[in-house]
């Protein structure tokens, strides 16, 4: 009998060959074969009841693949190459399509997406913010005005962050807890802070991001759909001179930067 453990294992594989291209029969194909060692197309078909018509196609692909090696006996037998080798194959051909994709993107256009000078972008999920906030910063030429909150702050965040110091970029840091204000200046210690108008930390915001007094970001925590232990993160960012929230934000923070520096 198959444990429960083994049956999560098997469905979440499932999901990640078929993410890797492998179809829904031709992963579960391969699968089979992996708790067989060796088998035939009835055999395959026994483990969980696969179409013997599916299997045929799906062996015929695995093998093309070089995952599988055939025995022209009849019937015909399958035997599974080791799982290091299948990894390692899947890992080389992964690798292959993404620097063949970059090289279709690099031949289509420009890098950079069009900015609006007007209105403003909407970015839903943390890891999608959480990219916007690492090209932002990478972009940055002289000037971050940065908040956040403990549990967003990623290794990427600093490491752009001391990347931006090195670059000359000026830092400036505000609203955010002593924890965050340490992990960045053990980091950036050339990083300068100043108070707001509010604590940062005791409101439901996430980050607010400010470069070059061109491009702003200010994102929001919500519970998702799994309820309190779910936490969401939702983005809007607009960028260009004249772009309604980067010239709201500016103008609160750049009244704020200069009576620091006045006092």
């Amino acid at each position: 009998m198959v444990s429960i453990d083994e049956e999560r294992a098997e469905a979440e594989a499932l999901d990640r060959l078929q993410e890797l291209g492998l179809s829904q029969y031709e992963a579960q194909t391969l699968i089979n074969l992996l708790r067989l060692g060796t088998g035939t197309t009835q055999d395959i078909t026994r483990v969980n009841g696969v179409p013997r018509t599916r299997v045929y196609e799906a062996t015929e692909r695995l093998h093309e693949l070089g995952f599988i090696d055939i025995q022209h006996t009849t019937p015909r037998k399958f035997t599974i190459i080791s799982e290091e080798t299948i990894i390692r194959m899947l890992n080389t051909q992964r690798e292959n399509t993404i620097t063949e994709l970059a090289e279709c993107f690099e031949a289509i256009g420009p890098a950079q997406p069009q900015r609006e000078q007007f209105g403003v972008w909407t970015v839903t999920g943390r890891e999608a913010v959480a990219s916007r906030v690492d090209e932002f910063i990478a972009d940055a030429d002289e000037q971050i005005v940065y908040m956040t909150v403990d549990e967003l702050l990623t290794d990427e965040h600093l490491e752009q962050l001391q990347d931006a110091d090195d670059r000359g970029v000026e830092i400036y840091l505000a609203g955010i807890s002593d924890d965050v204000q340490d992990q960045i200046h053990e980091t950036v210690p050339s990083a300068e802070l100043f108070e707001t108008l509010w604590e940062w930390r005791d409101t439901p915001a996430g980050s607010l991001l400010i470069t070059d007094e061109e491009t702003a970001l200010v994102s929001a925590l919500a519970n998702g759909s799994g309820g309190a232990t779910e936490i969401e993160e939702t983005a809007i960012w607009g960028a260009g001179d004249r772009n309604s929230l980067v010239v709201v934000l500016r103008a609160i923070f750049t009244w704020r930067l200069d009576g620091e520096r006045a006092a």
